[in-house]
């Protein structure tokens, strides 16, 4: 999976073909890392798909494996809390059509979350680029 926070495109894929691309919508300050609890960013680097949550208040969701031990020892050091909670989830109805409008999470339509809930296995690897 391959993530481009400037392009606002997901895309699931199979090795080096691409199978589907996906728009999606970021958190409130879009630009940049994610280094603390609270920021509004969506992390960037190599994480993995690491639980799902068929019950969530948005839709169904997918989770990101941040934070990871480089992003706790930044946060930690700058005496902040990195946060978590991270997912790839759906967009209930009062968001659709605004912007960038999660804490940090990557929102697709609930449509595109049902078939990436349904095609991502736990474990899969997720690039997520500035």
């Amino acid at each position: 999976m391959q993530v481009w926070k400037t392009q606002r495109t997901l895309a699931l894929m199979h090795g080096s073909q691409t199978l589907e691309v996906y728009p999606f919508e970021l958190g409130f300050a879009p630009n940049g890392h994610k280094y603390f609890e609270g920021d509004g960013k969506t992390p960037e680097g190599v994480y993995r798909i690491d639980r799902r949550n068929p019950n969530s208040q948005y839709h169904l969701s997918v989770g990101i494996s941040y934070p990871d031990p480089e992003d706790v020892a930044r946060a930690l050091e700058a005496g902040l809390d990195p946060g978590g909670d991270i997912f790839i989830h759906g967009t209930p109805d009062m968001f659709v059509g605004r912007r960038d409008w999660t804490a940090g999470c990557i929102a697709v339509s609930n449509e595109a979350i049902e078939e990436i809930y349904a095609m991502v296995q736990d474990g899969t690897p997720i690039v997520i680029y500035p």
